[in-house]
């Protein structure tokens, strides 16, 4: 078995074609056809399916993607396990995380692990949900934070929190003191919602349907920032679980008000790595800190929409 050609194989199916795979190894494509087709005759199965202008594996191709990966998480837990003997001063740690994560809470957090271990490089990537599964499930992260993730077989769930969706609006705005609000409530006031891709506006969709009464948001956009730049402005309510506006919220720049609904209720933020996949030293470090944050985000949940 070609160590090789396994590495060239899973290059291959990541950038999709192997001529994309040669221009990130800096090699030719007919090698990695080559080393591929090696594969096949060691193992006496095709592995990608012929004909195609891209790379999709064959069943036995992902079975051996599949082993190969193990294979490089094991040979990182050992690695990592080694590091952890020498009090864990190096190493690196990959978090996928979604952009509403990122407030002051989080930054902090990860200011301390810095000054704790000078030695770890963190890489911190942000994406959609949808993304952050993907990453963690082919370990291109070593643990993700996502807001209501499906379930999901390559996945575990290591922790959750109950995290309600709110309204999010500047404190002089007609409704920053109400005690809860509806759907039916929002009609009258323009709206700044996620586009239509985002797990937090399917949601929405879902109370809107229950509620019979459907949104017309005066602006869909991809950024947090914009939603609550407009919110602080009171140009528009927005819509967002309250870690999106932690800050914001602690300083009195925005306030959160519940939301009348079951769909609003059962949502939840979840702390995800591969299932099967055990951390070790640096990551397994970075893990920790990431529970204790999160065990404080669920220790600090006010009964009401304000701090």
């Amino acid at each position: 078995m070609s160590e090789t050609g396994l590495r060239y194989l899973l290059e291959a199916l990541r950038a999709g074609s192997m001529r994309a795979a040669g221009d990130r190894l800096d090699v030719a494509a007919s090698s990695i056809s080559r080393q591929i087709a090696q594969l096949e005759e060691h193992y006496g199965a095709a592995l990608v399916e012929k004909g195609r202008r891209g790379i999709r594996l064959t069943r036995a191709g992902e079975i051996v993607v599949e082993h190969y990966r193990n294979q490089l998480a094991d040979r990182e837990a050992l690695h990592a396990r080694l590091a952890d003997l020498r009090a864990v001063r190096t190493g690196e740690v990959t978090l996928a995380v979604g952009e509403g994560f990122l407030g002051r809470s989080l930054t902090d957090m990860i200011t301390r692990f810095r000054q704790d271990h000078p030695g770890i490089q963190l890489s911190i990537i942000v994406g959609t949900s949808q993304d952050i599964a993907r990453m963690v499930a082919e370990d291109e992260a070593h643990l993700g934070l996502v807001f209501q993730i499906p379930h999901d077989p390559k996945l575990q769930v290591r922790n959750v929190i109950a995290q309600p969706l709110m309204v999010i609006a500047a404190p002089d705005h007609p409704l920053a003191e109400a005690a809860q609000v509806s759907i039916a409530d929002l009609h009258d006031y323009p709206l700044c919602l996620m586009e239509r891709s985002f797990r937090i506006r399917q949601i929405l969709a879902e109370a809107e349907a229950g509620s019979g009464r459907y949104l017309a948001p005066a602006v869909t956009t991809n950024s947090i920032f914009m939603m609550l730049d407009l919110a602080r402005t009171g140009g528009a309510l927005t819509i967002l679980p309250r870690l999106s506006v932690w800050s914001e919220l602690q300083r009195g720049a925005l306030v959160a008000i519940p939301i009348a609904g079951v769909e609003m209720e059962r949502t939840s933020v979840s702390l995800i790595l591969r299932a099967g996949r055990k951390l070790e030293g640096a990551p397994a470090r970075f893990l920790a800190a990431q529970e204790r944050l999160l065990r404080q985000w669920a220790q600090t949940q006010p009964d009401a929409g304000r701090l």
